[in-house]
């Protein structure tokens, strides 16, 4: 195995700078992360880290470097990506506090250089926006407005703005002409709180519709601010739109990518760009996750374009890295290339395609190293199993899965603190471990047994096996082994967040600016 090196601040703001290609890693839990990191770290946990970062960072001579806060995850998470075949790795000298000593600059929150770059976007061309008051008197007068929710479905499920109907922020320009024919009609976007509704709104503008356009500014959040009312389990969404308003769009989103700087690309373009060993390249298809499942290019990832631009860093982590977008309309890819572009990418579009180039049907599956031998157990085993005295399950699914739903009896556990775990637990002959399908769980059981001699079974199948078994479930935070850090509540989501937290919030957008001018190294230019 590799020796593991260090590499300081300096070293990487120099390719930060240069435009060099490199993934900074922060292998900490998603709370912690969220409390501080450099602008361009993604957060990829050491507790997840063989599910994710084969997709996220899918070169192995990529430049990475982990870090953590001192918790010691760093080196153990460099030493396995030496041993999943990544060359180039190395630990943050000093970690996150050496990153601080150094004079670089720590940022809050999630997906933060998009969220920086929408504020950006707004002071740069004054995005157009509304009051959450101004919007309430239109809709109360009956005005000619309409609402529309740039949010992922879910989302806007969870809490939307009365009447709004859900268009998530890439299907914007394609379906607005439709949504709002008549060029008097005033159309606002919201979104939870700022990013998501100026982008859109921006969007809009950039490609040159005819209606008023603004922004609900401050989103969901600016709402709730005002006393108003929102609303719950909201089913409205966009329909299909004619050829003629495809086309129209079309031409629009085209004009707005080139005046950003997009490239194009055909099959074999994209063939030479996947062919070079010393560059990173992905290729995402943007439309919706149900057309991608229908059918899409081989080789693509399925990341709706709204998404895309609003937590870029999540799924493509190697930032000076290459990125091509698909889709079958020349809208959606084109205006998400637009903002990418603006955002410092080197991004193309994948022209030239034909409805017999997406013949690949079914979800998108993440690339996976070798799976650990594991011992495994049926659902029925485990059942007979509790009943008796000394074992110990454990669940490693997401903690909010695990509130939602668990097996009886489950301790819930994060992979990465193990051997803190294990001191909160009851004395056990046999250690059973599950999360939802059993993959993560999988991986724990091979550290949990270096940790003890305590035989250690996988439960088949996972959590979902017993669902289906129909056995009985508990709710609540019964039994947590340790704190639930495994992610960072949003102030934005849900409606029972302290007003306090919410302002909050809008008070850190609004300094993201000042934050971007310190820490230097973002590259963003608005058109």
């Amino acid at each position: 195995m590799s020796t593991v090196t260090t590499r300081r601040y300096r070293d990487i703001r120099r390719a930060l700078l240069a435009r060099e290609e490199l993934a900074l890693i922060d292998v900490r839990e998603e709370d912690p992360f969220a409390q501080g990191h450099p602008l361009f770290a993604a957060n990829i946990p050491l507790s997840k880290l063989e599910l994710e970062v084969l997709a996220r960072v899918p070169r192995a001579a990529t430049p990475i470097t982990v870090y953590d806060n001192g918790e010691g995850l760093a080196t153990v998470a460099a030493r396995r990506l030496f041993a999943l075949g990544y060359s180039d790795v190395a630990v943050l000298d000093g970690g996150l506090a050496g990153w601080r000593a150094a004079g670089g600059e720590l940022f809050r929150d999630v997906n933060v250089p998009s969220k920086a770059f929408g504020e950006l976007v707004e002071s740069v061309r004054h995005t157009p926006s509304l009051a959450a008051e101004q919007v309430q008197a239109l809709l109360d007068e009956k005005a000619d407005v309409i609402v529309l929710d740039a949010r992922r479905f879910d989302e806007y499920q969870t809490m939307s703005i009365p009447g709004g109907i859900s268009v998530p922020g890439a299907e914007l320009v394609l379906r607005v002409a439709e949504l709002a024919p008549d060029p008097n009609t005033q159309v606002v976007v919201n979104c939870a709180g700022r990013t998501r509704s100026i982008i859109g709104t921006q969007s809009l503008v950039n490609a040159g519709i005819p209606n008023p356009v603004a922004a609900l500014r401050n989103g969901t959040i600016g709402w709730t601010l005002a006393g108003q009312r929102l609303a719950h389990g909201q089913q409205r969404r966009f329909t299909e739109v004619g050829a003629g308003t495809r086309a129209n769009a079309g031409r629009q989103a085209r004009q707005v990518a080139d005046r950003a700087g997009v490239l194009r690309l055909d099959r074999a373009g994209l063939a030479q760009w996947q062919t070079e060993a010393g560059r990173t390249t992905y290729l995402f298809d943007v439309r919706t996750p149900e057309e991608y499942s229908a059918g899409h290019l081989p080789g693509s990832r399925s990341v709706p374009g709204g998404q895309l631009v609003q937590e870029t860093d999540h799924v493509a982590s190697v930032r000076g890295a290459r990125i091509v977008l698909v889709d079958d309309d020349g809208v959606r890819a084109n205006m998400s290339a637009s903002w990418l572009a603006q955002m410092g990418w080197q991004v193309a579009v994948l022209d030239g395609l034909s409805p017999a180039d997406f013949d690949n049907a079914g979800e998108w599956q993440p690339p996976l190293p070798e799976l650990p031998a594991a011992n495994e157990i049926s659902v029925e085993q485990l059942s007979t199993w509790l009943k008796q005295d000394g074992t110990v399950l454990l669940d490693f699914t997401t903690s909010a899965n695990y509130v939602k739903r668990h097996i009886p009896g489950a301790h819930w556990a994060i992979r990465a603190q193990l051997a803190e775990a294990l001191e909160r637990l009851p004395q056990a002959s046999r250690y059973v471990l599950t999360c939802g399908s059993s993959l993560l769980a999988r991986f724990a059981a091979q550290d949990l047994q270096a940790l003890t001699r305590t035989p250690v079974y996988l439960l088949e199948g996972g959590t979902a096996q017993w669902i289906a078994a129909g056995l009985p479930l508990e709710t609540g935070e019964s039994q947590l082994a340790v704190r639930r850090t495994d992610r960072y509540r949003r102030p934005y989501e849900g409606t029972d967040n302290p007003r306090e937290a919410m302002q909050g919030y809008l008070d850190w957008e609004f300094g993201l600016i000042a934050q971007l001018e310190r820490d230097g190294t973002h590259g963003f230019k608005v058109l």
